[in-house]
């Protein structure tokens, strides 16, 4: 059973930075395309970073230039750098991959940006 830890939350004032981790416990971590999803509050899940299992990655265009997501494949981790943070970018975050049919999620953390 794969599973997905993030870490790394908070409260954060506007112009802030705050870095997100996710560990994943399944083995052959580097063949996965590991991605960030976002939820605010009333609005639908959305893809915020990607980064496939070459390192190519794509970005949200609500964050591009603000955010960077990266990978330890040593580590089976996946981060994601969060610089000049907005009140807009107040959200659950989520954790995700996928292979196949087969996809899962973390158990999300929340960002909180606010004065």
């Amino acid at each position: 059973q794969v599973q997905l830890v993030e870490s790394g939350g908070g409260l954060v004032q506007p112009g802030g930075s705050l870095r997100l981790s996710c560990v994943a416990s399944m083995s052959m971590f580097e063949i996965y395309v590991m991605d960030w999803y976002r939820q605010a509050p009333g609005k639908q899940r959305e893809l915020v970073a990607q980064i496939t299992n070459i390192g190519s990655t794509n970005y949200a265009d609500s964050v591009k230039g603000r955010f960077t997501i990266s990978r330890d494949n040593s580590k089976n981790m996946v981060t994601l750098q969060m610089n000049s943070l907005k009140p807009e970018d107040t959200a659950v975050y989520y954790c995700h991959t996928s292979l196949g049919p087969l996809t899962y999620w973390g158990q999300g953390i929340q960002v909180t940006v606010s004065s």
